[in-house]
């Protein structure tokens, strides 16, 4: 993949870096009442949507430069090498001298998984913390956990203005509202996003609507909508195209984090000017592979393991 020599990163991600303790098992449903449940593993991993994706776009050897906020504890150290041991920039990370940096704790089972995140540090991005000259640095700025970033919102139509002005594109991640409002100015902001990445259920949640073609079409404001489909693939809708993918199946130790990593994928993909079906099926190669291990980061693919996994696809689907 190449890159314009005159900028310094391909992708520059604003949002939440934190630590997931992630716990697996049959049965990880708490029972209160002081009872003691056993679990089958436990892995403190890289987390937050932001810091995945950061990850994982770095994994496909992408350029990348995380803005995020974390405290002055073990958990933000952890962030902090975590980060740059993957290989992205941190020196735009702030360390918060009295705010703990937030933590998610991941109950994942086989069938389901359920998060309780203390927001910490997470919430408390804001637009005066990104480094000046550092749009005009970078290809393509990602915003994550729209819905998190309570500080960060109201900043960001201009933000969003500046990167256009630079010359670089956007792209945002709402993931989950735990306010269950679904709005926070997100809709007004939409038509300033080149690419929206909700999965089904939050693309449903906004667009106040059970049925997600019709979701999809009222948020095209913004001017691509990307939905994660899960097991059924993944959409992109855009002025005059419109694209569906199937999913890529692999055997699934653990979720968390999937979308994050289609997220890489399909920037990536985006970014080297790959046609739009091809950047669908390799967000969906990269969300299907990073689920072999637990935790959103540990099994995030390479290129090369991406793209032997889109030609497995494609073999298999030419095969009589």
């Amino acid at each position: 993949m190449v890159s314009p020599v005159a900028l310094d990163f391909d992708l520059v991600v604003l949002g939440d870096a934190n630590p997931d303790l992630v716990l697996r098992g049959d049965d990880v449903t708490p029972a209160f009442g002081q009872a003691e449940k056993l679990v089958d593993e436990a892995r403190l991993v890289m987390g937050g949507s932001g810091g995945i994706l950061a990850c994982g776009a770095a994994r496909l050897g992408l350029r990348v430069a995380m803005v995020a906020v974390v405290g002055d504890d073990l958990f933000g150290r952890f962030v902090r090498e975590e980060l740059e041991g993957r290989g992205v920039d941190t020196s735009a990370v702030v360390v918060a001298p009295f705010t703990p940096t937030g933590v998610t704790v991941v109950l994942s089972s086989p069938q389901d998984r359920a998060m309780l995140t203390m927001n910490g540090t997470i919430g408390d991005l804001r637009g005066s913390m990104v480094p000046d000259g550092l749009m005009e640095r970078t290809r393509h700025v990602h915003v994550s956990s729209f819905f998190l970033q309570r500080g960060l919102a109201p900043d960001l139509p201009d933000l969003f203005d500046d990167a256009h002005r630079a010359g670089a594109s956007t792209s945002l991640d709402p993931n989950w509202d735990p306010s269950g409002e679904w709005d926070g100015g997100l809709m007004a902001l939409l038509p300033q996003i080149d690419i929206f990445l909700p999965n089904g259920m939050e693309a449903m949640r906004l667009a106040r609507i059970s049925d997600l073609d019709q979701a999809i079409a009222r948020l095209r404001s913004a001017q691509m909508v990307v939905v994660k489909a899960g097991p059924e693939g993944a959409i992109a809708a855009r002025a005059g195209e419109a694209v569906r993918v199937p999913g890529i199946h692999r055997h699934v130790v653990d979720t968390t984090g999937a979308g994050d990593s289609f997220d890489a994928g399909f920037l990536a993909g985006f970014l080297a000017g790959y046609p739009l079906e091809r950047s669908l099926m390799l967000g969906n190669a990269c969300g299907a592979l990073s689920t072999r291990t637990a935790g959103g980061t540990t099994g995030q693919a390479t290129m090369d393991e991406a793209l032997a996994v889109l030609d497995e696809e494609a073999a298999a689907e030419a095969a009589p």
